[in-house]
């Protein structure tokens, strides 16, 4: 009998890379879980970040995110960091720029790996790694009257 580690099914899949974008319409968390299905990945996990009302102990009025136009190619470089660490069998990420409301999406990203640890090691990585590399910024207005920018790296 063959090891579980021989099964194709157990390794990361060869185009594991399924959708990585920076949009500036509304993100759709259907689209995202699409992308990842994969009948060999027995854990997905699936990260959603959302615009929020507070920030720092301040109400926030607005906010606006722009970023580099290399940021979709170093989404990209991100997303293939976590796929030559984990045994990725799907991998979507995608962020929101321009003008957002509170409770808008503004980045979803998902992987599904053979087993729900790894899933959820990686999607952790891919959320985290493409927070700090990625340059896309955020523009805040407070209800005060303050504004500052938040850069991703």
């Amino acid at each position: 009998m063959a090891s579980l580690s021989d099964h194709p099914g157990e390794q990361a899949a060869l185009e594991p890379i399924k959708l990585v974008a920076v949009r500036e319409t509304p993100l759709s968390l259907d689209e995202v879980f699409r992308a990842v299905g994969d009948d060999s990945a027995g854990g997905t996990a699936l990260f959603v970040g959302t615009v929020r009302n507070h920030d720092g102990g301040a109400d926030v009025d607005a906010l606006g995110y722009s970023c580099h136009p290399s940021a979709e190619a170093e989404m990209r470089r991100v997303a293939e960091k976590v796929v030559a660490e984990f045994p990725v069998r799907a991998l979507a990420a995608v962020h929101r720029v321009g003008d957002l409301a509170v409770g808008d999406l503004a980045v979803v990203v998902a992987v599904s790996c053979p087993h729900r640890g790894e899933a959820f090691a990686a999607c952790r990585k891919l959320i985290d790694d493409l927070k700090h590399e990625v340059p896309i910024w955020k523009h805040q207005t407070f209800s005060d009257g303050t504004e500052e920018w938040v850069g991703a790296c």
